[in-house]
């Protein structure tokens, strides 16, 4: 996937425009993460933020909407095509330096546009 195709949501997911996601528990490919703390739907800048609560000691980790490979309304999940792990080593998210920093997500670009097993 290339770094600026990592921040659309992919309409097989069956995300909708308008929908909030927050709330959603998060699943990885090897179980759950989280929920998500913080949505943005953005042109070419989607993502969500994802509360890990007590899994990594309250760590907040974004998740580019690339990652999401399916969204379930009716049980408020999303599930994601990373590991536990690959989310766990990804860059913490600092919302500090989300709102100081323009290039901020582009570290994000780079860690979740690596190819994946």
């Amino acid at each position: 996937m290339s770094e600026s195709g990592i921040w659309k949501h992919d309409p097989r997911t069956g995300y909708e425009l308008g929908t909030d996601l927050i709330g959603y528990k998060v699943e990885a490919t090897d179980g759950p993460i989280g929920k998500v703390d913080r949505h943005s739907a953005d042109v070419d800048s989607s993502y969500l933020v994802v509360d890990t609560g007590t899994w990594i000691f309250g760590r907040r980790v974004l998740l580019p909407a690339g990652t999401i490979t399916r969204i379930d309304p009716a049980e408020e999940k999303v599930y994601v095509d990373r590991t536990k792990d690959q989310i766990k080593d990804a860059p913490e998210f600092d919302e500090a330096k989300y709102a100081d920093e323009p290039s901020y997500l582009e570290q994000f670009a780079r860690y979740y546009g690596q190819p994946h097993m």
